[in-house]
């Protein structure tokens, strides 16, 4: 159907239209949400997924810079997780095991014999229900899933919601819910990767990252948190000023060889509550997004493993260091460590998270 305006808060608008048909036969629901000037985006139905972002550079020339798939096979195989809400619980979970009140529940795996973001059916492949809404001068799309009793092995029904809110300013606020009717876990984000460069256009090795953390979680050859949290100084993975990507992806230290030449790593943020976790630079074009949360940690992938057999909605395929995820959330494997900060729910309880990115240029 043709995209219809349906709010118009100000400056910004959200339009909505149909974007694909799954095989199924159920229709993706794309919504626009934006202004002639400033940053657009584009959120699906499917993953409840942000697909596109387009902000401008210090020139005012806009671009993409979020990677994405037009083809729906690719966003329900190597591509789900693009953008995607993750969950029940986003990262790993050792094992498949979740222990939780004297029961060890066994949640579906992946190749590799662990969970990653909520197992082999999470909510990245499901169709979220959506409904435009605006809050003051911010406009966007709030979606809803529901995930029942036992869903990929989670003891409790759950539901889910999250809600996408641009405001004029270029800020993008990701905002989520969840209730149960009995205890379990939720970790929650979203899993955009991005590239100030622009979508397609070559790897982020050029871009500067800083990370508000003292700590990170070293890994196993699995991608499992070792335990204890390690600090940054006088290693690579001190952020606490901005670096060069290219710079820090190169070093010999095992744990960035281990993860297969760059970061995939959780990093510890400092302070607590509504803080800034990280600001994402690209100097040629003057891009930038500072990164602000209330959770804990941010997983900072850079793509490491992007071998070229995914195409972009450029054309172009994206290959190793295409784009850079900022997932912030609670730390992988939580359920199995007590030390760690607690991602249990109960049904008395609301799990409510905000994730905000500011998108400016230099």
């Amino acid at each position: 159907m043709p995209e219809e305006a349906l709010v118009s808060p100000g400056e910004l608008t959200v339009c909505q239209k149909v974007a694909a048909v799954l095989p199924d036969g159920r229709p993706v629901t794309q919504w626009t949400i934006g202004s002639a000037e400033g940053p657009t985006a584009e959120v699906l139905s499917l993953g409840a997924r942000l697909h596109a972002l387009h902000a401008p550079d210090r020139h005012g020339r806009r671009a993409n810079v979020v990677l994405g798939c037009e083809d729906v096979e690719d966003l329900l195989g190597g591509a789900a997780y693009f953008g995607a809400t993750v969950g029940r619980y986003a990262n790993r979970i050792a094992d498949g095991r979740l222990p939780l009140g004297g029961t060890t529940h066994r949640l579906t795996t992946q190749p590799g014999g662990h969970t990653l973001h909520g197992g082999t059916d999470g909510f990245a492949t499901r169709l979220w229900e959506g409904v435009p809404v605006r809050e003051g001068r911010r406009a966007g799309v709030r979606l809803r899933l529901h995930s029942p009793d036992g869903d990929q092995g989670f003891p409790g029904a759950v539901d889910a919601e999250v809600t996408y809110l641009l405001d004029p300013a270029g800020a993008l606020w990701i905002g989520y819910r969840a209730t149960t009717d009995a205890p379990t876990v939720v970790n929650l984000t979203n899993h955009a990767y991005f590239n100030l460069a622009g979508e397609g256009s070559g790897t982020v090795l050029d871009h500067l990252l800083r990370v508000n953390a003292p700590g990170y979680l070293p890994v196993d050859a699995d991608l499992i948190p070792l335990g204890p949290v390690a600090r940054v100084a006088g290693t690579p993975f001190d952020l606490r000023e901005a670096a060069v990507l290219g710079e820090r992806v190169a070093d010999p230290d095992p744990q960035i060889r281990g993860a297969g030449g760059g970061f995939d790593h959780n990093w510890v943020l400092a302070g607590n509550g509504f803080r800034r976790a990280a600001v994402l630079s690209h100097p040629a074009s003057g891009r930038r997004v500072e990164c602000l949360t209330t959770e804990p940690g941010i997983q900072v992938y850079t793509g490491n493993h992007f071998d070229g057999s995914l195409t972009g909605r450029s054309g172009r395929p994206y290959h190793a260091y295409a784009g850079i995820a900022l997932e912030t959330q609670h730390f992988p494997d939580s359920p199995n460590r007590p030390e760690y900060p607690s991602t249990v729910l109960r049904p008395d309880e609301e799990f409510r998270s905000t994730t905000v990115y500011c998108f400016s240029a230099d």
